[in-house]
């Protein structure tokens, strides 16, 4: 299939719908392109219930209700989707005036866009296993996760939580309140993640909801078929420990792969993708880069951020879509339009 588009998004997460709506109220035209099986990214393959806090507006919802809220604010725009595909090279094709993008994917799809963003998230990923333990993936489904994709899996259940990141405080003070026992295995009494979680969890210890085992690490597994519980190992006194269990989360975080990204010639630093902050562009003209894949001075992996970068990258692609033409930008508030567009009725 060949197609032309006026933006070529690389990332169906958050950031990449948002993408969507701030083109669409532009009037253009978008395909999103992911390498998974899914919309979503990230929120939706790894943590759809867990709940999100700091959307402006919004108390809290799980990952997915946010994904699903996106989707239904793009619905009055034109996009298409392709999933199970992977972009595998970009080839600019020069003209006197702005040049395009030639974008060919790996089921031989191609599309011409003038502006391509990539808001791949981390890149391809793959989470992190123990490395004292040799292959853990044996459990898989039968005892270890590395993600929590249904909170209901741990009703009632003894659940040995590793980690000392976000994912393991969110998920230890989440899943605290139906699990049957839980412990926090972590190799030093001090944690990565939100302070405000910390203190949740450690509240949950004091109250006898939840067991924090440190400095300890993983040492082996118990089980044939399934999962029956792990060794765990003092780190200062080299005592182990037998501990019974129902189920292991092992929250380590996640290997960051960019595949193709990174041989595509933009200027990049510690595996993210460098770009300005006026109109979030990389080093290389009509690539630009939004979401938590990029780097500047300043930059939070916040969803919020991805929503502030993508509107002002989206003006810069219809300027290239436009030559010429001044940015028809408008409140949504006072343009009847744009209102109508959405939906909006008297």
């Amino acid at each position: 299939m060949k197609k032309e588009v006026d933006i070529l998004i690389i990332g169906a997460g958050p950031v990449g719908l948002f993408t969507v709506f701030e083109a669409g109220l532009l009037g253009l035209e978008c395909v999103l392109i992911d390498n998974l099986d899914k919309i979503g990214g990230q929120c939706s393959e790894l943590y759809p219930e867990k709940p999100i806090y700091d959307i402006p507006g919004v108390p809290n919802q799980t990952a997915q209700e946010h994904v699903d809220a996106l989707l239904k604010q793009i619905e009055p725009f034109n996009y298409e989707v392709f999933l199970n595909e992977r972009v595998e090279a970009l080839e600019e094709q020069k003209n006197e005036e702005i040049s395009s993008w030639k974008v060919t994917t790996s089921d031989g799809n191609e599309f011409i866009s003038k502006s391509v963003f990539i808001a791949a998230g981390a890149g391809s990923f793959e989470p992190r296993r123990p490395p004292s333990i040799e292959d853990p993936d044996r459990f898989l489904n039968k005892g270890i996760s590395y993600s929590v994709k249904s909170k209901e899996k741990y009703r009632d259940k003894d659940l040995l939580i590793f980690g000392g990141g976000d994912s393991a405080l969110d998920w230890t003070v989440e899943l605290a309140a139906i699990a049957k026992s839980i412990k926090l295995v972590h190799r030093r009494d001090e944690f990565r993640g939100a302070p405000n979680t910390e203190t949740q969890m450690r509240e949950l210890v004091k109250t006898g909801e939840v067991e924090l085992k440190t400095p300890y690490v993983i040492e082996n597994l118990l089980g044939i078929e399934n999962i029956e519980g792990a060794i765990v190992k003092n780190f200062d006194t080299k005592e182990t420990e037998e501990i019974q269990c129902d189920e292991i989360l092992f929250l380590f975080g996640l290997n960051k792969k960019l595949g193709p990204i990174a041989e595509w010639g933009i200027d990049m630093r510690n595996k993210k993708i460098s770009v300005d902050t006026e109109k979030f562009e990389t080093s290389t003209k009509g690539l630009f880069a939004v979401g938590d894949i990029n780097d500047y001075p300043g930059k939070l992996d916040l969803i919020l951020c991805g929503f502030h970068e993508t509107t002002l990258a989206v003006q810069e692609a219809f300027r290239r879509s436009n030559p010429g033409e001044r940015v028809p930008f408008g409140y949504t508030t006072s343009n009847t339009k744009l209102q109508k567009k959405l939906g909006v009725t008297d």
